[in-house]
């Protein structure tokens, strides 16, 4: 980056997916918006916080569409757009389909940001794109005081595979495809904390696109998958539970971990975000007794670009498992079970 340019994050009030707004706060914003259900080929809309729209085309071609885009959670620019742009793509693959084009959404503080610096995201995120076989067919870009990138992302699917996060099945295994501890990662670098080794380990994750979504869905064994960002594990493993009508158990000491996330926890490295998806959360979620701060934190720690939960037949789950740390996800682990009960998330 120029010398002459400030550090993204400088520009930034937040970063990543720390960005969204908080579960509750989003809904009591949507709470009177007009229902979907006079659209017949709207197979999936907002109804149950799922990651794309999906409208049905014909009896074999559904279309995804989804947009994501946030503020720096990093201050190398083609780091930062390149972690940008796996995020946005990551929802067409958590509905279980292929991407095949993405639009650019930019917004720049263009008196503090010098052109290269712009390029540079621009470039980060065309090159991701290109990594997942798809163009960057065009875009937006707006004067804004704060840097903002991501994409718009169209994909196409059958709508016999579509995987939604409403569709898990009472006695299916979780699945977590990627370690927590971006958001606490990402605190870290904030005030200049993060240990060696880490940003790098950081970045192989944000940056690891999450195309065996699109495998998935082929497979009768897996009845549901959402991808796990700003809302923490907690808040998407809450919507799908809530989804699904089915109550979630989820093993804490299963949860996978980036390398550093329990130690900086411990020591208080967390996101302003973490405190908030706790407090929307509500009655939804049940942790153990004796369940301390920081291991609260890393469950609801906010996860830019995160891993897919999968919801699949139990006597299938560990092949499955097996199958994607093969595809090149080395920390996939089981991590609990859904079963019939009421809407919420038990922690053990």
């Amino acid at each position: 980056m120029p010398a002459s340019s400030p550090r993204l994050t400088e520009l930034a009030h937040g970063g990543g997916c720390g960005c969204k707004l908080a579960p509750s706060v989003l809904q009591s914003l949507l709470a009177d918006q007009p229902m979907m259900g006079t659209f017949s080929q709207l197979l999936v809309g907002a109804e149950t916080s799922d990651d794309a729209a999906v409208w049905q085309v014909d009896d074999n071609l559904a279309i995804i569409a989804t947009t994501d885009f946030f503020m720096p959670m990093v201050d190398d620019p083609h780091d930062f757009g390149r972690i940008a742009a796996t995020n946005a793509i990551s929802d067409i693959y958590a509905m279980g389909g292929r991407p095949i084009m993405a639009l650019a959404i930019l917004g720049v503080p263009v008196s503090k940001l010098e052109p290269a610096v712009v390029r540079q995201i621009l470039q980060g995120g065309a090159s991701i794109c290109a990594e997942a076989g798809i163009p960057v067919a065009g875009g937006h870009s707006i004067d804004a005081p704060e840097p903002i990138y991501g994409l718009a992302v169209i994909g196409l699917i059958r709508p016999d595979q579509v995987r939604r996060n409403a569709g898990a099945q009472a006695g299916d295994a979780l699945i977590l495809t990627k370690g927590i501890g971006v958001g606490i990662y990402s605190a870290a670098i904030k005030r200049g904390a993060l240990p060696e080794g880490a940003y790098d380990e950081m970045i192989a994750s944000t940056t690891l696109l999450n195309r065996v979504g699109s495998e998935l869905a082929s497979d009768p064994a897996v009845h549901g998958i959402t991808d796990v960002t700003g809302f923490g594990l907690l808040g998407h493993s809450l919507e799908m539970a809530r989804g699904s009508g089915l109550s979630l158990t989820i093993r804490q000491d299963a949860v996978p971990l980036l390398t550093h996330a329990q130690a900086l926890a411990r020591e208080g490295f967390v996101t302003g975000a973490s405190p908030r998806n706790w407090d929307s959360y509500g009655s939804g979620i049940v942790l153990p007794e004796d369940c301390p701060d920081w291991q609260r934190m890393l469950l609801t720690d906010p996860q830019t670009s995160g891993g897919l939960l999968v919801a699949c037949a139990a006597d299938a789950a560990d092949a499955l498992v097996e199958r994607i740390r093969a595809a090149g996800y080395p920390l996939v682990a089981r991590i609990g079970t859904a079963e019939a009960g009421p809407p919420r998330v038990v922690v053990v």
